[in-house]
């Protein structure tokens, strides 16, 4: 059974940090390139960050470029996305996502709120 799990949202204040985790099961992980969404309220979803299989290759959005941070763990099957300098507005739900080919998972997200 493929699954994703995200963990490691909560409350933040401004200018704060948060790591994020996915821990992935149920197909084999370092096939896949792993990427970070985010869809806040009224919004659609969007990419944040995105990691090669080797994790040698990353890519980021341009509002997050220098404070957001993706890795990964292919002996633990696992992706992490940390967050620093956090701003309200990145309020949102954050996914993860496994791709290859034309395979595609989703995790069911963890909410990340950034407010004082």
């Amino acid at each position: 059974q493929v699954q994703l799990v995200e963990s490691g949202g909560g409350l933040v204040q401004p200018g704060g940090s948060l790591r994020l985790s996915c821990a992935a099961s149920g197909f084999a992980f370092s096939n896949y390139s792993m990427s970070w969404y985010r869809q806040a309220p009224g919004k659609e979803r969007e990419v944040v960050a995105q990691i090669s299989t080797t994790g040698e290759i990353t890519n980021y959005a341009d509002s997050v470029r220098d404070r957001f941070t993706i890795s990964r763990d292919n002996a633990k099957n696992m992706v992490f996305l940390q967050m620093n300098s956090l701003k309200p507005e990145e309020t949102a739900v954050y996914y993860c996502k496994a791709r290859w080919r034309n395979h595609e998972h989703w995790g069911q997200g963890t909410l990340v709120t950034v407010s004082s």
